[in-house]
């Protein structure tokens, strides 16, 4: 694997953690992408040795306080989606991109699944049937992720 400078893992999370932060209007905020998630799956297939379930958890507590919700929520959640992936990383890596969106799908679904039962187990109110779109615009964002991010880190660093 061709090395590639620290700073566009730690870019490209801030950016995933920043886009999740953006203002959208009331109507298109329960379709928001898990943009987290969609970018450590990514690190998480490309560069297992240097992100792992403990720079998820960390991941997850830093999200936690910067979106305001309960914390260890968004570092649970990420975890789970960590081992997933990590588990099924030999496999994920060699499908196809549309495959791996299908995948991603699956695992964002699983998410809410996550999001959903906390939520039931806190006594908080239910949440609306969009919320379960989110899922299948993250499955359809991923192969623009995956593509963008791939060549942020094969990028020509070394001349």
């Amino acid at each position: 694997m061709r090395a590639y400078p620290r700073w566009v893992l730690y870019a490209s999370l801030l950016g995933a953690l920043l886009l999740g932060l953006l203002p959208l209007p009331e109507l298109l905020q329960p379709v928001r992408p898990y943009w987290l998630a969609l970018v450590l799956a990514y690190w998480l297939i490309e560069d297992p040795d240097r992100v792992g379930l403990g720079f998820a958890f960390l991941l997850g507590l830093v999200a936690d306080l910067a979106y305001g919700s309960l914390l260890g929520e968004q570092a649970l959640r990420l975890v789970i989606l960590a081992f997933i992936v990590q588990r099924f990383r030999a496999r994920l890596r060699f499908f196809p991109i549309y495959q791996q969106a299908l995948t991603l799908g699956a695992l964002l679904l699983n998410d809410r699944i996550v999001s959903a039962g906390l939520r039931l187990a806190l006594g908080e109110p239910t949440l609306p049937a969009s919320f379960w779109i989110a899922p299948v615009v993250g499955m359809l964002l991923w192969p623009v992720v995956y593509v963008l991010l791939d060549a942020l880190r094969i990028g020509r660093w070394r001349r």
